[in-house]
Order: C-alpha cells, then sequence, then structure tokens
C-alpha cells in the first residue's frame, strides 16, 4: 500500500505535491545579488524599498536603473545584470514599494508619478544624478513617468514591451473596483500564473526557464501574507488601468529605444473585453512601431520570435541589443 501511495504522488503534478511558499515580502526566496534597504517616509508613514545596487570591478562607465514589471521583481533582471556589470555599468534594481520585497502598505494612493518619485530618492540617496533608465512591462510605464517627471536625470529610455501603449478604457475595456480585482487577485496560483503567462506573454511556448519566476510569484500568494499581496497587486492594477501615459509620449525627450517582443499581447483588463475588442487588444507589432513614431527619435527593436519578456526569454540576444544602445548614449 505504502508502494501504491508513493507511485501515486509521484504522477501528480509539481504544483500538487508541494507548492512554493513566500512572506508577504518574499520572505523565503533569495535574490542573486545581496539585498539593501532604502527607507523611506511617504504618505505619512514609513515604507521600505528593497533595492539591488551593484559595481562593477573598474570606474563605472555609467548607471543603469532596471524597473520591473508588475508580475516581475529585480531578481528578473539576473539574466542582464552581470552582462551589465562586465560592460563596466553602474546597476540599480529596485522593487518598488507594493512589491516584492518591499513594504505593501494597507493604505497607499498608488501613482506612476509616486513610485517615480520614490525611485529618484533613492538614486539622489545613492549620489546617482543621472542614470540609463530601463523599464519592462509595467515598469515600461513607470520609467516613461520618470523620463517625463526627472527628464535631466534620464541619460536614455529603454521600453522592453512596456504595457500602457493603448489606453484599455478608451477603447472599451469595463472599469473594474479595486475589491473586483482584489477578488481576482485572491485567486492566482502557480497554475492560474502559469495559463495566463502561456497564452499571453509566450504565444503558447513554455519553456523551463520561465517557471523559476512564475514559481516566485506564486509563492507570494501561498504564503501567509497573500492578503497583503493581493491587496497590494489590486491597488497597483488599478493604477496601471487609469493612468495611462501613452498620451504624453510624444513629450519625452531622452533618447528612447523600444524593445518589442512581437508575440507579445498583454492587455490590462481583456478578460472582461467583448470578443471583438479582445482580439485587438495587446497587438504589439503595431503597438512598438506607433510608440517608436510617438516618442521623437525613438528607436524600436523587434524581436519577431519572442514574447513580453525577452530579457527572460533569450537574455543573450537581448543584453546584445540593450549594450548596443547603452554605449551609442554613454
Amino acid at each position: 500500500m505504502r508502494l501504491l501511495a508513493t507511485a501515486l504522488l509521484a504522477c501528480l503534478p509539481l504544483t500538487a505535491v508541494a507548492a512554493d511558499s513566500h512572506g508577504a515580502r518574499l520572505e523565503g526566496f533569495d535574490y542573486p545579488y545581496p539585498v539593501k534597504t532604502f527607507a523611506l517616509e511617504s504618505q505619512r508613514q514609513p515604507l521600505e524599498m528593497a533595492y539591488l545596487d551593484l559595481s562593477p570591478d573598474r570606474a563605472a562607465i555609467g548607471t543603469v536603473v532596471l524597473l520591473h514589471g508588475k508580475n516581475f521583481c529585480a531578481a528578473t533582471w539576473q539574466e542582464s545584470i552581470q552582462p551589465l556589470l562586465d560592460a563596466g555599468y553602474r546597476v540599480i534594481a529596485p522593487d518598488q514599494v507594493g512589491f516584492c520585497k518591499s513594504s505593501k502598505p494597507q493604505g497607499y494612493q498608488y501613482s506612476f508619478g509616486q513610485l517615480a518619485a520614490n525611485t529618484h530618492a533613492l538614486l539622489q540617496q545613492l549620489g546617482v544624478q543621472s542614470a540609463h533608465i530601463v523599464g519592462h512591462s509595467m515598469g515600461g510605464m513607470l520609467a516613461a513617468r520618470y523620463a517625463l517627471l526627472y527628464p535631466r536625470a534620464t541619460q536614455s529610455l529603454a521600453l522592453v514591451n512596456p504595457i500602457g501603449l493603448e489606453d484599455w478604457k478608451a477603447l472599451g475595456v469595463p472599469w473594474r473596483s479595486v475589491d473586483a480585482w482584489y477578488a481576482n487577485e485572491l485567486k492566482t496560483s502557480f497554475d492560474s500564473i502559469k495559463k495566463y503567462q502561456l497564452d499571453v506573454y509566450y504565444d503558447g511556448d513554455w519553456k523551463p526557464r520561465f517557471e523559476h519566476w512564475a514559481r516566485m510569484q506564486a509563492g507570494m500568494y501561498a504564503g501567509p501574507g497573500k492578503d497583503a499581496v493581493a491587496w497590494s497587486q489590486a491597488l497597483t492594477s488599478d493604477m496601471v488601468f487609469n493612468q495611462p501615459v501613452v498620451y504624453e509620449l510624444k513629450h519625452i525627450t531622452a533618447p528612447t529605444t523600444l524593445f518589442i517582443g512581437q508575440k507579445d499581447r498583454t492587455a490590462i483588463g481583456r478578460d472582461l473585453a467583448a470578443p471583438e475588442l479582445k482580439a485587438r487588444l495587446g497587438d504589439y507589432p503595431a503597438l512598438g512601431k506607433a510608440a517608436a513614431t510617438a516618442i521623437p527619435g525613438a528607436q524600436l527593436v523587434e524581436f519577431d520570435d519572442l514574447g513580453h519578456s525577452p530579457q527572460v526569454q533569450d537574455p543573450a540576444r537581448f543584453n546584445t541589443a540593450l549594450l548596443r544602445f547603452l554605449d551609442a548614449h554613454r
């Protein structure tokens, strides 16, 4: 009987055997580099931003700031950090307030302006007056807002499959309350994350290398801080949906390149959209071209066979393209 039970257990999918479980601030999940903490006062409360700050083994030729997406963390940039260091760049990668290893306040008015101000305060504390700003996914929306608010501090701007290149609400995607976002977040699991990313990020082509980061995200929902994580994610979903930057792309003055995986179909709220609208949302081949046209002097790098996270899907190719851009704007 014991042998039979063991055999049956071995046949179960991994998610049924054991689920990763992390704390609300990703306790139990190790980043590839030492994590530091920036204490700040924001909206009448003490908060902490976790961040990576890494220097090359020689005098730095510049500073690169890596901004994570909504379903990602500073650690997700792992495959890009070492090549940047090897090229001579100082690398700073923060976890935004509400995400990953940073504070998750119960009450916080999330805005891209606020997150940009928090990031700017961190950089000032670290003595960084100007930096190359690289933003992925939601981090692309934040990077654009940062460049708009702090043009003199933005040496260059790299947008990696940024969301918000279309205004979903204006296109007809129904609004939903924070409570509704929260109810959805409470249903999150590794299986739901994988299904979403498989369908939307990677055009049905799941690779083993994606699993580590999906489990990182899922672990926060499986742990004791699930409620705080779900609430923060609900508040930030509301921010993303209601604070488009697409109309202001024309005002960006920093040298900009968009790095666009053409297989991406990300669109916030598409699950509530009518079928005809849903089919038109998240058309990154078209959105990338439109954004490159809107931003003065912007360049466009297209990865025909990649999806939402080219830095994860094909790090070598992405890093080569990113370094070429950075070196041109030192």
